[in-house]
């Protein structure tokens, strides 16, 4: 009789379209008037945005020189303090939103999508990403290179997912599991699961921690970031990795925006107080960085989005090894709208900017629309599940490593299963397009 533990646990997986486009394939579908940029446009964004946030200070002002005895009548004084936490609060999320917005459209300066012009787009970006504590340049460098190879295990910049021996776990065994990652015995998910410590506590601190710390952690020590790079590279050194030496004088000016951030925060606790500064200016920018995290951890980490090693890395794999997801659209309709509105659809339309990154966000709606007609040809659907933090809960959980070996990579769970297994399509040119077979 067999050994309880070399009893297989098999899990169906989903299979997903590896692409064989071209990036003329991807582009083409494209509307031409979407990549046209307005420097006037674009700033009515800014404004947009900057009047809601005055806004919301003022109304919070307002009603916060309003709780008090005089003209509220309260059962217990501790409910005046519970009201003003409240309201700060609301005014906190609300504005982080919006801010999230205009960081936004620093992320678009760097792409050169604000405007035509690189000197606009420079400042612009510079003043916004100094605002919110963002080295401009320095990120925008590392950036591009995220975007020019997205999905690459050994050369995109952030959230590259961390493998078998990264994560210090048991060798692969070809007799007791399958390198798809379908079938393992009982006794090598319980090997997986004592050593990555898998629990719904564990993965719930995980998610939090990436939302709270993920953005600066970053940019600071490389958290999530490339593997390859020495230990606490960051992106304030000139001389880091991540730069070339003919960089050297943008990551100073980048340097010298958060220094000069940061000499704004202590005078405003020096002169203000600490207490007025935290619930008018920190508190919104904790959310904001919260904001960033989780939409950029959800677009580029999912069970279903593969990841690719150079044999079979290009750039239209890469720029579709993505997700367009719904921002607060699991809290209904009216919230996915919200989110959308005030991020200015940056977790809605991912995939068409990363085929162009160059679309302005005001354009990106049209080319999302157009670009899924195209891709959906091919077989290839490129939506999550709406954003939030449940989502990233689940998907936290289900992706914790790849393989170290294979070319095309899906995560696996703490069972070593993975839910996702790749299939190809065959394509014939012709001169009016790309047709598609069906997968043999």
């Amino acid at each position: 009789m067999a050994n309880d533990s070399s009893k297989r646990i098999t899990v169906e997986q989903t299979p997903v379209v590896i692409p064989d486009l071209s990036v003329k394939d991807l582009l083409s579908a494209i509307p031409a008037h979407c990549h046209k940029r307005s420097a006037l446009r674009s700033s009515l964004y800014v404004v947009w945005d900057f009047t809601l946030i005055t806004c919301f200070y003022k109304a919070a002002t307002f009603a916060d020189a309003r709780i008090t005895p005089a003209h509220l009548s309260l059962p217990s004084p501790y409910l005046y303090t519970f009201a003003r936490i409240a309201l700060w609060s609301l005014y906190g999320f609300a504005t982080g939103l919006v801010a999230t917005g205009l960081w936004v459209i620093a992320h678009e300066c760097g792409h050169q999508a604000f405007s035509e012009s690189k000197t606009i787009n420079s400042v612009v970006g510079w003043v916004l990403h100094s605002a919110l504590g963002v080295p401009y340049h320095s990120w925008r460098i590392t950036h591009a290179k995220h975007h020019a190879s997205t999905g690459h295990m050994t050369q995109d910049q952030v959230f590259v997912p961390k493998t078998r021996s990264q994560r210090g776990l048991p060798a692969f065994d070809p007799s007791r599991e399958e390198l798809g990652g379908a079938s393992v015995t009982e006794e090598v998910m319980r090997e997986l699961k004592e050593a990555i410590g898998d629990s719904p506590i564990g993965a719930a601190l995980g998610a939090a921690s990436y939302l709270l710390v993920g953005w600066p952690a970053y940019i600071t020590i490389n958290a999530s970031g490339q593997k390859r790079y020495p230990p606490n590279t960051n992106h304030f050194d000139p001389s880091a990795v991540l730069f070339a030496p003919h960089h050297r004088e943008q990551v100073l000016v980048s340097d010298i925006g958060i220094v000069l951030w940061l000499a704004a925060v202590v005078a405003g606790i020096y002169y203000k107080g600490f207490a007025e500064v935290f619930r008018v200016y920190l508190v919104p920018y904790l959310w904001v960085n919260h904001w960033l995290v989780l939409i950029t951890f959800l677009q580029h980490t999912d069970p279903l989005l593969p990841h690719y090693r150079a044999p079979e890395f290009t750039f239209p794999r890469g720029a579709l090894t993505t997700f367009d997801r719904s921002l607060l659209g699991s809290c209904g309709r009216l919230m996915g709208w919200i989110g959308a509105c005030t991020t200015h659809g940056i977790s809605e339309t991912h995939v068409a900017h990363h085929v162009c990154s160059k679309i302005p966000h005001y354009n990106a709606w049209e080319a999302t629309d157009a670009l899924r007609k195209r891709l959906a040809q091919s077989g290839i659907k490129l939506e999550g599940r709406p954003g939030g933090w449940g989502e990233m809960y689940r998907v936290f959980k289900e992706c914790r490593f790849v393989e170290d070996e294979g070319d095309i990579l899906f995560y696996k769970n703490a069972s070593g299963l993975a839910t996702t297994r790749p299939i190809f399509n065959e394509s014939a040119v012709s001169d009016s397009g790309i047709e598609f077979e069906k997968d043999a």
